[in-house]
């Protein structure tokens, strides 16, 4: 992943935010050290972000779209009320694994439950009337469409969807293949969408922050 921003300046942000928990550190090693494609990881500085807007949009149900190794969703986890609830959708059984071993070490973890399968085949099951505060859209770049779509019936008015990636190393501002295409796709769907308002951040690797009206 190409960084937006220098990484002296991401290291400075780093620093000067909360520190993250020993959990959360062993896992961003684990994940380094183990796992292919360890740039999918959020990082600390995002992980800080998303467990901050959690506790500031309130919320009690949260969806995350794209588990990993689950650093996203203990921070996100960590944020909720004691009656708080997180559902992850992961489509890879291994990472699910990974991610279910470190939840069980987390004081947080009666708080998650991983889904294991297709996003959307996921979010087709629950009843029509399950509602979420709060959304975190992680996964394949060619169905963010499709994700927001699904999931936008579905967030409480007020609610918040956050997607990562959103500048794509930057490519976005010149779409050579058909992933590069789909993120253009996704920015230009939200942007023209009368239900939501939304704000873009060059964070990490673009992250836009999505309200329903």
């Amino acid at each position: 992943m190409k960084p937006i921003i220098s990484r002296k300046i991401e290291e400075y942000c780093l620093r000067h935010s909360s520190a993250r928990n020993t959990l959360l550190r062993e896992l961003e090693r684990y994940t380094q050290m183990h796992c292919d494609y360890p740039q999918m990881l959020i990082g600390p500085h995002e992980g800080a972000l998303l467990s901050l807007l959690v506790r500031l949009t309130g919320a009690r149900r949260v969806l995350e779209i794209g588990t990993f190794t689950g650093y996203s969703a203990l921070c996100m986890a960590e944020a909720l009320p004691k009656n708080g609830r997180l559902v992850s959708c992961e489509i890879n059984p291994e990472r699910a694994a990974i991610a279910r071993s470190f939840f069980k070490r987390s004081q947080y973890r009666n708080k998650i439950k991983i889904r294991v399968g297709p996003a959307l085949e996921t979010l087709a099951s629950p009843p029509r009337s399950t509602r979420f505060d709060f959304v975190f859209i992680d996964a394949d770049k060619e169905n963010y469409v499709n994700y927001y779509q699904a999931v936008l019936p579905r967030l409480q008015t007020g609610g918040v969807i956050v997607a990562d990636n959103v500048l794509w190393s930057g490519r976005v501002l010149a779409p050579k293949n058909k992933t590069d295409r789909a993120v253009v796709k996704f920015n230009k769907h939200v942007r023209r969408d009368p239900r939501v308002e939304c704000v873009m951040l060059p964070i990490r690797d673009g992250v836009s922050l999505i309200r329903k009206r």
